[in-house]
């Protein structure tokens, strides 16, 4: 039986295609689960069956805290992957980490796969790339927040669904209006420091952390307990004390409650539209995220969040080419525009936004392109290019701790966002002399 086995497997080898055996493997770990993991299995499906010589596999290694995590353990181990996604905020992590990754242009330039850095666009691109303009990650996924609008619970309470909300005060009669007319959850929101915070401060150009916001140096400090940012929290407090805004959670569990038509105002990020096209039940709208009038120079840009696509040391030149191959199919235009489309992630190349334009897209799904506008309609300033601070993940915990107790009333937000900074910055400190 065994010799059996073993003649079948020879023969099975035999008369199985050269190419086949010849692939080479490129193991690819994000965050993605429910409609976008089948987006990106799509797209991993669609790069493997476009050519013979390389086969990524993509793995789901949990949210993005989790699949940061994960990857730097795998690292320590000798076990990571060629590409690892990794959000936002975890970029000076990676960019401190030495000997654990490959910058993408040098990885492109070596792997002749089709690159070009000025193809994506600016908003982008300065987030992932260094003081010399040398991209270190390959833009992905980028969102940037905007307030979603349950037309239908507009109207039930008995508000006008084309009333204007383009600032915090009309959003604020608005929140009185519907709370009047029997809404039960007038506001809610999805990632509350990234938007309520870190987009907050780009919005209204005024600076969220010193040094550029961590951009010109690691010796930076946290400016978030400024006049605006306390400004808009103490309303916001307000607006939880008064049931007009309902707190549900420090990522995206709101998401579910406004998808289920249960609110009718979300701030969220653009990417919300995959879910929210393909569950409400409703009608909807995408408007630009509210500013308010008269404060700082708003509305400048809002700021990412989402992930770029980093890849890590460790493995074989012919592994490598296969990455860039793989990185620069994500790239291309008609795969940008797709993805754009099908999620509300921004198309990372101005060519994508273009050929998006050009096929009617916007058109037909009005305040699709709203993200777009709002991220490029001003040159970004060095309050509202980005965030690059250090143990950032930490930090954004300590800020949803001291934002929850705004929303309890145990706190005002001047002492929770004084405390905010006293806390962060003692990471900072400690992430500074670490990477010295």
């Amino acid at each position: 039986m065994k010799r059996t086995l073993l003649g079948a497997l020879a023969v099975s080898t035999f008369l199985s295609p050269i190419a086949a055996a010849a692939q080479t493997e490129v193991q690819f770990w994000h965050a993605f689960t429910g409609r976008l993991g089948e987006l990106v299995k799509a797209q991993v499906a669609d790069f493997n069956a476009s050519q013979s010589d390389y086969v990524v596999v993509e793995s789901h290694k949990g949210n993005y805290s989790e699949t940061l995590n994960a990857g730097i353990a795998a690292f320590r181990a000798g076990e990571q992957p060629h590409i690892l996604m990794v959000f936002e905020v975890g970029t000076a992590t990676m960019m401190a980490a030495e000997g654990a990754v490959r910058p993408v242009y040098e990885v492109m330039g070596e792997s002749g796969a089709t690159f070009d850095p000025d193809a994506y666009i600016g908003a982008v691109k300065g987030y992932y790339t260094s003081t010399d303009g040398d991209m270190l990650s390959l833009p992905f996924n980028s969102s940037t927040p905007v307030l979603w609008v349950n037309r239908d619970a507009m109207a039930a309470a008995g508000v006008d669904p084309d009333t204007d909300l383009s600032t915090w005060q009309n959003v604020g009669a608005v929140l009185d209006q519907l709370k009047a007319g029997g809404e039960d959850c007038p506001l809610v929101t999805a990632w509350q420091s990234w938007i309520h915070l870190e987009n907050l401060s780009a919005y209204h150009d005024v600076p969220f952390a010193s040094q550029d916001n961590g951009f010109a140096g690691l010796d930076t400090e946290l400016m978030l307990n400024g006049e605006a940012q306390v400004a808009h929290l103490t309303a916001m407090g307000e607006w939880a004390r008064d049931g007009k805004f309902i707190y549900t959670g420090r990522r995206n569990e709101g998401g579910a409650n406004f998808r289920a038509g249960e609110c009718a105002l979300f701030t969220e990020s653009s990417a919300g539209y995959a879910g929210i096209k393909s569950e409400a039940e409703f009608e909807f709208d995408v408007r630009p995220l509210p500013y308010w009038e008269g404060v700082g120079n708003s509305p400048q840009n809002t700021i990412i969040g989402g992930a770029s696509l980093w890849v890590m040391s460790g493995h074989e030149a012919d592994e490598y080419k296969g990455a860039g191959e793989f990185l620069s199919y994500l790239s291309s235009s008609d795969v940008q525009a797709k993805w754009h489309q099908d999620t509300g992630y921004l198309p990372i190349t101005t060519e994508a936004g273009e050929a998006t334009r050009a096929s009617g897209f916007y058109d037909a799904n009005p305040g699709t392109d709203i993200a777009v506008i709002q991220m490029t309609a001003k040159e970004p300033t060095a309050n509202s290019k980005g965030l690059r601070l250090g143990s950032f993940d930490q930090i954004r915990g300590i800020i949803d701790e001291e934002l929850e107790g705004i929303w309890s009333g145990d706190k005002t937000a001047q002492e929770a966002m004084d405390s905010a900074k006293e806390r962060g910055d003692a990471l900072l400190r400690r992430f500074e002399t670490a990477n010295n």
